[in-house]
């Protein structure tokens, strides 16, 4: 994933905060397309499909800038009722996703082989860790697989986060379910 610059974002004030939501949509993008590459290498083995919903947890927090993104390109989808709690507010009865087009990065990523690095109980040093969602694990074990094969956590998350400061400020978190509840109006 590419660096983020402030050439990418754009000025200040309100036109910094569109810039952001701009280099945001292109973030996506290509998180889409590297994650449908990864996919495509796991074809065999991947069970995830519309309706498989084991990941879609309840709880999810987002930066604002992809809150955001709900709220201009889904708003419809704000006026119906959330799915009931325990999974995520933005699954229909079936299991499927409201908001596939505008969903958010973490959603992006699931059912990948993920690899990052961090520290085990019993030591100091950083080690590369790896997972995957139990219905995918048949196969390769994917502590074997390259790691060209697994999407990294990290970088991908830095980037996303200097979008959001970008937008506003401080990486602010906000709860998928939320964003069904009406904002308070800006007083003049």
């Amino acid at each position: 994933m590419g660096a983020i610059d402030g050439a990418e974002i754009g000025g200040a004030g309100k036109g910094r905060r569109e810039g952001a939501f701009r280099a945001l949509l292109a973030f996506h993008a290509e998180v889409s397309r590297k994650a449908a590459t990864i996919a495509e290498r796991h074809r065999e083995r991947l069970r995830c499909a519309r309706g498989c919903s084991d990941c879609c947890l309840d709880g999810i927090t987002v930066f604002e800038v992809e809150a955001e993104r709900i709220r201009r390109l889904a708003p419809e989808v704000l006026k119906e009722t959330p799915h009931p709690a325990g999974r995520c507010a933005f699954l229909d009865p079936e299991g499927g996703c409201r908001v596939y087009e505008h969903r958010p990065y973490v959603c992006r990523t699931q059912g990948l082989p993920l690899r990052w690095y961090g520290r085990r109980e019993e030591g100091p040093s950083l080690v590369e860790l790896r997972s995957i969602c139990p219905l995918n694990e048949p196969g390769t074990p994917i502590e074997d697989l390259p790691a060209a094969d697994c999407w990294e956590i990290g970088p991908a998350e830095g980037r996303l986060a200097t979008i959001q400061i970008a937008y506003g400020g401080r990486p602010a978190r906000v709860s998928l379910r939320a964003l069904f509840s009406p904002r308070p109006s800006a007083r003049s």
